[in-house]
């Protein structure tokens, strides 16, 4: 009697007959273990709730900032007199001494004058080196000199100054209408010694951190006026966007100011039938308007920081997504800044006439461009190209 085995069929082999062989199956690729397919799951079940638990903690965290929505216009087209020309690339090196030469002024001599973030303010006759002029022990930006020979200071972190021109420093505004100046930015001085001047924002310079700043959107900058004659300080315009440069009108019947983070430049009349109203003086600019110097022929120049970001128009309509976004670290959002400026010249009524730009990175980061004696005079941030530079107005 045969023993039925595995490898023999059920059935009985004629007499005198072997069984037929077995029949052996082979599979064409090895099955993989079971024991290997379930770590493999377990492992990816524990990645994903990993993710999900850190998702759900960085959400968690409050954010630093509590955010507006706005809804920026569409950027105006690089075409005609906004074309790129890179012109500014060929601008030439006046020093390269102060540490973030935002804003430039000149006295009667031709001397140059700029601050950086030292607090030194620095004189460079023409031709020659910089030298010390002063030190505000803060850090000067705005400058521009009273009828008095005094050089006044917008300090962003001490308010309006006046330097004697023996580099004796005073303060003459701290705060106005009780609430602190927390960041002094720009000025422009009339004829009867009155002084315009911004203050950019509630945060004060210490603790500033302009990108978030851009992303809160919260508009609490403001114009303000100083009297010389009853030391007094009057807001003249609240619920600016980063208030900035400030520029005087050649017979001074209104006053303009830059809003960075809205692109666009507000107008305050100070003569005239519509004296003590404000409008808009150009808008939908294509970067970022940073200081304001009026030339000789009527015409205003403005120094655009950095072009205007598609990514951030469409987080400006968010603010759940800028919340969280601020929650990283500063230095990474500013990463993807662009190293690219321009010189925006508007004309009389704030129609764009000239622009000058460069997308090389020779200049980026540019805050003032001061047309004199034939040149336009360019400062930049120290974050910037952070030069004293130049670019011939004629023949270019």
């Amino acid at each position: 009697m045969a023993v039925m085995t595995p490898e023999s069929s059920s059935e009985t082999s004629p007499a005198g007959q072997a069984p037929p062989p077995a029949v052996t199956r082979r599979n064409s690729r090895p099955a993989k273990p079971r024991s290997l397919r379930r770590r493999l799951l377990r492992g990816t079940a524990w990645a994903a709730g990993l993710v999900t638990l850190a998702v759900a903690v960085f959400l968690a965290i409050p954010s630093p900032i509590h955010p507006l929505a706005w809804n920026p216009p569409p950027a105006p087209a690089l075409t005609g007199v906004l074309a790129p020309n890179q012109k500014l690339s060929h601008a030439q090196l006046v020093s390269a001494a102060p540490d973030g030469p935002e804003f430039i002024t000149f006295d009667a001599q031709g001397d140059l004058y700029t601050g950086d973030e030292s607090g030194t303010i620095y004189r460079i006759p023409p031709g020659g080196k910089a030298e010390r002029f002063a030190n505000t022990a803060g850090r000067p930006n705005g400058l521009a000199f009273a009828p008095n020979g005094n050089l006044l200071v917008a300090d962003t972190r001490r308010g309006l100054l006046s330097v004697s021109p023996a580099g004796q420093v005073t303060v003459l505004a701290s705060k106005a209408d009780g609430r602190p100046i927390a960041l002094a930015n720009e000025l422009a001085v009339a004829r009867d010694g009155t002084v315009y001047f911004s203050d950019s924002t509630v945060t004060p310079y210490a603790r500033i951190d302009l990108t978030r700043e851009l992303l809160e959107n919260r508009s609490t900058g403001r114009l303000l006026r100083y009297d010389p004659r009853t030391r007094r300080t009057d807001v003249l315009l609240g619920g600016l966007s980063l208030a900035n440069g400030v520029a005087l009108a050649p017979d001074q019947s209104y006053v303009l100011v830059a809003e960075s983070y809205r692109y666009r430049i507000t107008r305050y009349w100070l003569t005239g039938p519509k004296a003590g109203t404000d409008d808009i003086f150009a808008s939908n600019l294509p970067g970022f308007p940073d200081n304001i110097t009026a030339g000789s022929d009527g015409t205003f120049w403005v120094a655009l920081y950095q072009p205007r970001s598609g990514m951030i128009d469409f987080l400006q309509r968010h603010p759940f997504l800028k919340a969280q976004l601020a929650k990283l670290p500063g230095a990474l959002l500013a990463a993807g800044q662009a190293k690219a400026s321009t010189a925006l010249q508007l004309s009389a009524t704030g129609r764009p006439v000239r622009a000058l730009s460069d997308s090389t990175g020779h200049i980026f980061g540019l805050t003032t461009a001061l047309a004199h004696d034939g040149y336009l005079y360019l400062g930049t941030d120290h974050s910037g190209s952070n030069d004293v530079m130049r670019y011939p107005l004629s023949g270019h």
